[in-house]
């Protein structure tokens, strides 16, 4: 039996996995059944204690690219695969969100709303896309289909990872080494990177440093990738030109941080690349095929990398 556990628009992802699934038992939490026989979970945002009540359980399909709450939890046992989605629809979403950021630093929309704010008229040089030198920092499935979504509108486009990788087009640098490579040749830096060990605080006061002045920073990765004092301070004292954030070290972002009223932060809640629900349960649906078939799933977690 899969058992569903989400939140948001349950009865809709239910009557998707089951016409994806005609012949899966499928229950949709707070339905009550027979623990014993769910042998698949797939779940967004499950409560404290949930996966302890199924002794069987074989497979957790999480709902969306980041698994990292997960693998923080002890709940779930090392023999249960975990299996994230591939992109379900959302690398289109993440190469939109970095190219608003993107535009907003090409053509300047940041100096031109300050200079409606002083009632000045003055237009500025024409920058193209050629001229904006891009930096990504994440190349894996949504990272390198937005490297490549970017190249192909002109963007002169720097990836980094970990470990070494290829995209097409698009200059590959990866480890320690690499990034301080990187950074200091970026116009614009894009954070689409998980939540791991070895990401966490990637971007500290030191690295920060390592950007040009009046650079830009989108993160739409993870909060934990930023030490979000340090970016401050190099707002504050006018180092870089603009943060675009979707993600935080807490989240909702309280009340009482500074960056709600930074001039020079934009805040959105999460929303840079949002589940399609379609696509999440074409997905689930295939990789459920592929593990009675004895074939390998994709999106399968490596819980040493965390992703």
């Amino acid at each position: 039996m899969l058992y569903l556990y989400t939140p948001d628009q349950p009865e809709l992802y239910s009557r998707l996995l089951q016409e994806a699934l005609p012949g899966e038992a499928i229950a949709c939490w707070p339905q009550e059944v027979d623990t014993a026989a769910v042998t698949h979970a797939a779940v967004w945002a499950p409560p404290a204690g949930f996966f302890s009540r199924f002794p069987n359980l074989r497979t957790v399909f999480v709902m969306g690219a980041g698994v990292d709450k997960l693998l923080q939890r002890n709940e779930v046992p090392q023999d249960v695969a975990l299996v994230r989605l591939t992109d379900a629809g959302m690398a289109q979403q993440m190469t939109e969100y970095c190219l608003i950021g993107l535009l907003r630093y090409q053509r300047q929309m940041d100096r031109y709303a300050q200079q409606q704010r002083d009632r000045q008229w003055k237009p500025l040089d024409t920058q193209l896309a050629r001229d904006v030198r891009v930096g990504l920092l994440g190349l894996g499935e949504l990272g390198g289909r937005v490297a490549q979504d970017l190249v192909r509108l002109g963007y002169r486009v720097s990836g980094w990872s970990l470990r070494p990788r290829w995209v097409e087009n698009v200059r590959c640098l990866h480890g320690e080494a690499g990034l301080r490579e990187l950074l200091p040749q970026t116009d614009v830096l894009c954070c689409v990177l998980p939540s791991t060990p070895e990401t966490r605080r990637l971007l500290d006061a030191e690295t920060l440093a390592l950007l040009p002045d009046n650079a830009a920073l989108i993160n739409a990765g993870r909060g934990s990738l930023i030490d979000e004092t340090a970016l401050l301070e190099r707002l504050d004292a006018g180092r870089l030109r603009f943060a675009l954030l979707d993600v935080f070290a807490e989240e909702p972002l309280p009340e009482s941080h500074p960056f709600w009223t930074h001039s020079h932060v934009i805040i959105t809640p999460h929303v840079a690349a949002d589940t399609v629900p379609e696509e999440a349960a074409r997905q689930i649906a295939a990789n459920l095929r592929a593990q009675a078939a004895g074939r390998p799933m994709t999106g399968v977690v490596d819980r040493r990398r965390g992703y």
